[in-house]
């Protein structure tokens, strides 16, 4: 995690964080959006703050993939200027959510060596060469061949020494979990080292909580032993080890809800309504807790309003406006209706 120390700027930063949330998509333009085709949409988030990188990229790609790559270079600039405005113990805090992305991009260099995908595939599908930040990642994948490759590649790292600490002979899976526990155990350090608000700790750990009840519905689903699922949890969040360890022995859902409903932090507010509706996939519970999350940070970013939140909010924000564009088009590539697109889109 990137630590900084001294003076932060939070009135200033704050200011800004509002002006560039002011500017996102809203849902009525994002409404909008979803009335056009693919190639119709690329020119209209181009006015929408996009122009460059969809110039950048469009004589590579063309419909969904070209707004895609655009979408994830403008995410990933955002990011570092973001933090280019924060200073002292603020760029700190605002670093824990950005190193975030830094331990998805780790995952996906971990998979592509694990499947043999060619670095030249990666660039095209992944990781765009355009996108200078993406080199270090891409010169991983050229010139590792296996996994322990990798690790070694990453030393100096954060990841990296998460990695470095299991055991030689640990599989994809476990380097994963490896890498989300690490993460957020940093994080809670790091935060808690930074002279910050303990809202932001609570938060932090209402998130680790939320990954962890995920994981128990999915490991449940999946047929995984409870004691493997036991052993998956990241430590550190409000749901003490007792529930957690109750819910890993749960042999269903609703065994596993009531287990969860034992620990006073558990929020089980349109649990059953969501669990009903996750006959197929676990999209409704995962949707619902994350409705939780932006509730409490718009919550905290509205009650600090100089403070780390209002920036993390931004932030948050951010990330959602690229996610809900990617889900619009990549559905209308695949021939879904506008209907159920919308119902799929946090708006």
């Amino acid at each position: 995690m990137v630590r900084v120390g001294g003076r932060s700027n939070m009135a200033n930063a704050s200011a800004r964080a509002k002006a560039r949330k002011a500017s996102l998509i809203d849902s009525t333009r994002m409404r909008q959006l979803l009335q056009q085709s693919p190639d119709a949409i690329g020119t209209s988030i181009a006015e929408f703050g996009y122009r460059s990188e969809i110039d950048l990229y469009a004589g590579r790609y063309t419909g969904a993939d070209l707004i895609e790559a655009a979408l994830n270079h403008n995410l990933d600039s955002d990011f570092d200027s973001v933090l280019r405005f924060c200073q002292g113990d603020l760029k700190s805090m605002v670093a824990v959510y950005v190193e975030r992305f830094s331990y998805q991009n780790a995952k996906t260099v971990l998979r592509a060596i694990h499947s043999g995908a060619s670095v030249e595939m990666v660039a095209s599908e992944v990781l765009p060469e355009e996108n200078l930040n993406n080199n270090y990642w891409l010169d991983i994948i050229r010139n590792c061949t296996t996994l322990g490759d990798a690790v070694n590649a990453m030393s100096g790292t954060s990841w990296g020494l998460a990695l470095s600490k299991l055991d030689a002979d640990s599989n994809l899976q476990q380097m994963e979990d490896a890498l989300d526990s690490s993460y957020y155990n940093d994080a809670i350090a790091s935060i808690r080292g930074s002279g910050c608000h303990p809202l932001l700790v609570r938060y932090i750990r209402n998130e680790i909580d939320h990954r962890n009840i995920i994981n128990q519905f999915r490991g449940l689903r999946q047929g995984i032993a409870g004691e493997d699922r036991d052993a998956i949890m990241i430590h550190g969040g409000k749901i003490d080890k007792a529930a957690l360890k109750a819910a890993s022995q749960a042999e269903s859902n609703e065994a596993l809800l009531e287990a969860l409903r034992r620990a006073p932090s558990f929020d089980d507010t349109g649990f059953e309504e969501a669990l009903q509706a996750s006959s197929i996939s676990l999209d409704p519970v995962v949707t619902l807790l994350q409705e939780q999350r932006r509730n409490m940070m718009r919550r905290f970013a509205y009650l600090n309003p100089i403070s780390a939140f209002p920036v993390i909010h931004y932030i948050e924000s951010k990330v959602l406006e690229v996610q809900n564009i990617r889900l619009l088009v990549r559905g209308k590539a695949a021939g879904l209706s506008d209907e159920v697109i919308e119902a799929h889109m946090n708006l």
